[in-house]
């Protein structure tokens, strides 16, 4: 059981929850979304997400043999056969389906479904092993779980949650190349084109902070889209000057510690970001 629930991914998913739970709470300015929902709403998301992770380990057993941070995963050790691991994985997606058609609406099931179907058809397929700008499409689908979280609470999509969608795809390249050039050499032996891997690390670097700084952009746009207050105001570019900083300090050191500063707070920088656009709502709502 330990090594199913490994294969979800459990670090990313928690992400994508932190995301998708403040979408919701701001979704509706009349009202705050049921318990009920919010509740049905993520753990569909989970199952969604859990099921493209194991398909994504699933595919890339192979890659994940040679690459050193990989290795100890659970079908490379043996310690989950690669038929448990799909069917494990297609069930997830099922279920997920089920469940956010019935608790919430079929444009939200077809969302996160559509998301899965993204992030292994189009990016571990084939974008990961053949473009250097692989994550940068591929990272989309990390965006859509506040497509996701919207589309439950109002049936519908709009500009805001568009918004939100474009501060996350905007925010996964640096994100994701912060990690990458630690690891260069691992993506390097098993072939796969990742930037910091066929690039140089300063050159990665000078992308990293053009890519931080669209997402400080859009997530000033965030304000006027879903009509946030003053904390979520005050907080964006409190914490998207620290963005910014700390890329253009891996530009200008171009070495691995520089870009393990990024990464750690990369995900600090998200995580926040929506935790004062949740307080920003709930203060409102009180």
């Amino acid at each position: 059981m330990r090594s199913l629930v490994a294969l979800t991914k459990p670090r990313i998913i928690e992400l994508l929850l932190v995301t998708t739970l403040p979408t919701m709470l701001v979704a509706n300015r009349n009202h705050l979304p049921s318990a009920t929902l919010v509740l049905a709403t993520l753990f569909g998301g989970m199952c969604a997400a859990g099921g493209a992770n194991a398909l994504n380990m699933y595919v890339d057993r192979d890659i994940d043999r040679v690459m050193q941070r990989t290795r100890h995963r659970p079908l490379v050790t043996g310690a989950v056969t690669p038929r448990q691991a799909l069917l494990f994985a297609l069930g997830l997606e099922v279920v997920a389906f089920v469940e956010l058609t019935l608790t919430a609406n079929l444009l939200s099931a077809v969302l996160a479904a559509s998301a899965a179907a993204f992030y292994i058809g189009v990016y571990t397929l084939w974008l990961k092993r053949t473009s250097r700008q692989n994550i940068v499409i591929g990272g989309a689908a990390g965006a859509v779980p506040v497509l996701v979280g919207w589309a439950a609470v109002t049936g519908r999509l709009g500009w805001a949650p568009v918004v939100l969608f474009a501060v996350i795809f905007l925010w996964t390249p640096p994100h994701f190349w912060a990690l990458a050039v630690k690891y260069r050499d691992d993506y390097q032996a098993a072939g796969v084109p990742m930037m910091p891997a066929v690039v140089s690390v300063r050159t990665t670097a000078r992308s990293i902070v053009v890519y931080s700084v669209l997402t400080v952009a859009a997530s000033l746009l965030v304000g006027p889209a879903a009509g946030v207050g003053v904390i979520y105001t005050v907080a964006a570019p409190v914490l998207g000057a620290g963005l910014i900083i700390l890329s253009v300090r891996l530009y200008r050191r171009a070495d691995s510690s520089a870009a393990m500063h990024l990464f750690a707070y990369s995900i600090s920088y998200l995580t926040l970001l929506f935790c004062a656009l949740a307080f920003d709502r709930l203060l409102h709502v009180g």
